[in-house]
This record gives structure tokens, sequence and C-alpha cells, in this order.
């Protein structure tokens, strides 16, 4: 019986840059800030995008809103991906071990720090630090599958 069969692969852009602040801790904030910041800005701007092709129309006022928007929700994610990647970094080299208790804990920090940041109360904090940490091992355990 004849077999026909498929295939093809899809590979992402890869952009790398380096900014160097003269200490790895720093290095590796600062790049998880930029990267997540840049896909929350990013997000934003499909956003906002599709509503205006769903309007039909742009206005200079939402384009001034959408960049506005666009700043604070990359502001936002970035500040979120520097602190995880800085607290797992940390994590790292405190622990002396590269493993998933490292992303675990990164995550439970992260999720704890940010919450508090935005003034919840001390439930909302513990249940954050819980999503945190469940969140970013789920993600390490899934880089072990591939």
């Amino acid at each position: 019986m004849p077999r026909s069969t498929l295939s093809g692969s899809i590979s992402s852009p890869k952009v790398f840059f380096g900014i160097d602040m003269g200490n790895a801790f720093l290095n590796h904030t600062v790049d998880g800030f930029l990267k997540i910041g840049a896909v929350g800005a990013g997000k934003v701007a499909a956003e906002e995008t599709f509503e205006c092709l769903k309007r039909g129309s742009i206005s200079k006022d939402k384009a001034e809103h959408a960049l506005k928007k666009m700043l604070k929700e990359g502001a936002y994610w970035g500040a979120v991906g520097g602190l995880y990647v800085g607290t797992e970094y940390g994590m790292e080299r405190i622990r002396g071990t590269r493993d998933w208790k490292n992303a675990m804990l990164g995550g439970a920090l992260t999720g704890a720090i940010m919450s508090a940041v935005s003034n919840h109360g001390k439930d909302k904090v513990v249940k954050d630090a819980i999503t945190g940490a469940a969140v970013a091992t789920a993600a390490e355990f899934i880089n072990y599958l591939t």
C-alpha cells in the first residue's frame, strides 16, 4: 500500500543581544526583564491592532493610548520576568545546584513579592506564591520533556 508523509520544521527567529552589567546576577535579571517585557508589550500591540482592524479606524488618541498601555504592560511583565529570572539564578547560586527546585522557589518568591507589592491581603500573597511555584515548576518540567 502506498504511503505518503509530510514533514517540515518551523523555527522561531532568534535574537541575541547582551547587556553587560558587570555582574552575572544583574545580567540575568536585566535579560529577563527585557525579554519578558517585550513579550508583554507585543501582546498589547497585537490586541490593540486587532481592535483597530475590527473598528476599521485609528485615531491619534487611540494610538497614544495603545503606546501607553504597551509601556505599562511591558514594564509590569518585565518586572515579573526579571524578578523571576534573578531569583531563580540566585537560588541556583545559593544552593549550588541547577534543578527544578530553583524554579519552584523562584516562582514562589516572585508570586509572593509581586502580590505583596500590589497591596493584596496576606491570604492572596500566599495563594500567589503557591501559584507562582506551581507555574514555574510546571514550566521547568515541560523543559525536561524536550
